[in-house]
């Protein structure tokens, strides 16, 4: 009887160790980047020369999913070759398939699944496309529902670009995305929104996204002021690239990634974007 009660309080001294041990954190490092089109003419800052700064970058933040903006074909098939643990997830916004820049959702596969995915049009008829109301070019968004492999977490990834001159194009764009977002998502699982606005964060235009979701570079713990637009160094930095997230406990980190890679100069007119989001 002696030994039963000495086991006994043993025991119960070990109980509270155990109930006080914290639970491993479940968190997505997200990033958005637009890459800068592969078929411009820019001089020293050409894709051939500067490519090899981004597989250098990406292994260094080594971000969980990723959006890119403008890339080709040959620029995302360069990524995938590069960093084989990525996997693409988009189609050309010309045609539905491979023609023009892509708007695709990159994703490590060794830890994140994917349940579907797709792409619309940011335009008055998304399901095929076509350019909307006052845009110089077709808008597109790609959207997928994923799984993370360890703890099971599902949540949604939206990846977009809007034009870069028609101003109905990006108010009606991201109003459609805002739509299409608080659709898409009954079951209310976490949601993630990247891209390049070509709007700065006091537009009216961001007044339905910033009803429904959380700009990551305000509500960061720890955030970080420049801007992510660079033009090769002839700009002082506009904020025009965005993270936002819905349904996360918080965001710990937001970062400008402005470090050099590769030696070479600039990575892109743009600066990649990152954040840690936490379940």
């Amino acid at each position: 009887m002696k030994k039963v009660l000495i086991f006994a309080a043993a025991l119960s001294l070990l109980i509270p160790l155990t109930s006080c041990k914290k639970q491993a954190e479940v968190s997505l490092d997200v990033m958005s980047y637009n890459i800068r089109l592969g078929v411009a003419n820019d001089g020293d800052n050409s894709w051939d020369i500067r490519k090899i700064a981004t597989p250098a970058m990406l292994q260094a933040n080594a971000p969980d999913i990723f959006g890119v903006q403008e890339a080709y074909d040959f620029q995302v098939a360069y990524i995938a070759e590069q960093c084989p643990q990525y996997v693409p997830l988009g189609v050309g916004r010309e045609d539905g398939v491979a023609k023009g820049e892509h708007m695709s959702i990159f994703y490590n596969k060794e830890k994140i699944d994917v349940v579907e995915w797709g792409t619309y049009w940011l335009s008055e008829t998304p399901d095929v496309p076509s350019k909307g109301w006052d845009a110089a070019c077709y808008r597109t968004a790609t959207w997928a529902l994923l799984k993370l492999k360890d703890s099971g977490k599902q949540f949604y990834y939206v990846n977009t670009h809007l034009d870069h001159k028609g101003v109905e194009a990006r108010a009606k764009g991201l109003a459609l995305i805002a739509d299409k977002i608080a659709a898409m998502n009954p079951k209310g699982y976490p949601m993630v929104l990247t891209g390049d606005f070509n709007v700065y964060p006091d537009n009216p235009g961001l007044e339905g996204i910033n009803a429904q979701m959380k700009d990551a570079r305000v509500t960061a713990e720890n955030s970080d002021d420049r801007g992510s637009f660079n033009g090769w160094g002839q700009s002082e930095g506009k904020v025009i690239d965005y993270i936002y997230y819905a349904g996360f406990a918080k965001c710990t980190d937001f970062k400008v990634v402005t470090d050099t890679y590769e030696n070479i100069p600039y990575i892109s007119d743009h600066y990649p974007v990152k954040a840690h989001l936490v379940f």
